[in-house]
């Protein structure tokens, strides 16, 4: 539980006079990874499919298999749109094009944001390439972003009580995520004024005024304290994209996205430690780590949050010590955020 074991580690100081809170720029993809990524395609041909589905399910169940490789495509196509825009490579973007027409052609969202969240990659994608696309395929993805955004924004106003928990929980933290790109990328104030709104929600809703999230109290677990935030963090960089300040937007208690982070920080910095899932209240949790799957029992691992900081570096530059400690370099995605 929070507090026990202590680790006589100094703590990461995050004052005003530790360091700048000026945003870093995005960092440049190295040459090599980059030629690396490139080299390995998640297949030979795009994996389109017209639905992926893994939530609550377990490997080799139903679609999880297929579904799993499919969305590597997504990862594959943020790397294409970044080899196009730092070095030209027009092979990377007639190939990118390919990628976009087969999903577009196939895929329909299902508004399940845990299904959806790794869409990221595609909509960095497009942010990077779109003004060089094929006009139809650039309309294509645009319509397709367009579903996701109004779809999701519709969703989070008009969902019944029922589903309160998925609305409240990190299902919501993705929805955010997934509208305020998609809005970004679309370059579209009205979709990005109304997913700002669902931020705010989803603040209210989720985080205490100390920092703490919902799904804390019910997992036990900070495996889900990162992935709630961690789409929160995202749609705040897509945000400044868009000159807005999400780090800081405060809640009708206070509560700020930095509030979150810093709650994480002792146990990110490795001066407590934490036993997971002892506690859950989700049975699934428990299904899973009767499969074996890693991470679901054990004390967590800080690193596992070594990409929700360099992502939150990028909003205040005091969160890099900390990231850096974590992974001494930032994983190559994080190039495309604030590129466009």
């Amino acid at each position: 539980m929070p507090g026990k074991h202590a680790l006589l580690l100094a703590p990461l100081m995050l004052s005003a006079v530790a360091a700048s809170a000026a945003p870093l720029s995005c960092p440049s993809p190295k040459p090599d990874n980059l030629r690396a990524a490139l080299a390995h395609a998640p297949a030979a041909a795009p994996q389109a499919m017209p639905v992926v589905h893994t939530e609550g399910t377990l490997p080799h169940q139903g679609l999880y298999d297929q579904s799993v490789q499919a969305k590597r495509d997504f990862d594959y196509m943020r790397v294409l749109a970044l080899a196009w825009r730092t070095r030209r490579d027009q092979a990377a973007l007639d190939r990118l094009s390919n990628y976009f027409d087969a999903w577009t052609q196939v895929y329909r969202p299902s508004f399940n944001p845990i299904d959806e969240t790794s869409l990221d990659g595609l909509i960095d994608a497009y942010r990077l390439s779109a003004a060089d696309l094929p006009a139809a395929t650039r309309e294509n993805v645009r319509q397709l972003l367009r579903a996701l955004a109004e779809g999701y924004l519709a969703r989070m106003q008009t969902m019944p009580a029922a589903n309160r928990g998925t609305l409240v929980n990190n299902w919501q933290s993705h929805r955010v995520k997934i509208a305020t790109l998609a809005a970004v990328a679309l370059d579209a104030p009205r979709l990005l004024n109304a997913a700002r709104a669902a931020y705010l929600r989803q603040l209210d809703a989720n985080m205490r005024a100390d920092g703490s999230v919902l799904d804390f109290a019910e997992r036990d677990a900070l495996h889900y304290v990162v992935y709630d935030l961690e789409p929160l963090t995202r749609a705040a960089l897509a945000a400044k994209q868009m000159g807005q300040d999400w780090l800081d937007l405060p809640g009708a208690s206070g509560q700020r996205l930095r509030t979150g982070l810093d709650w994480l920080l002792p146990y990110a910095e490795g001066r407590q430690r934490h036993e997971e899932y002892l506690h859950t209240t989700v049975k699934f949790d428990l299904q899973r780590r009767d499969a074996g799957l890693p991470g679901f029992s054990g004390e967590w691992e800080p690193k596992s949050a070594a990409a929700l900081y360099w992502t939150a570096s990028l909003l205040d530059a005091r969160y890099q010590p900390l990231a850096q400690r974590l992974a001494k370099t930032p994983p190559l995605w994080l190039a495309a955020q604030c590129a466009g």
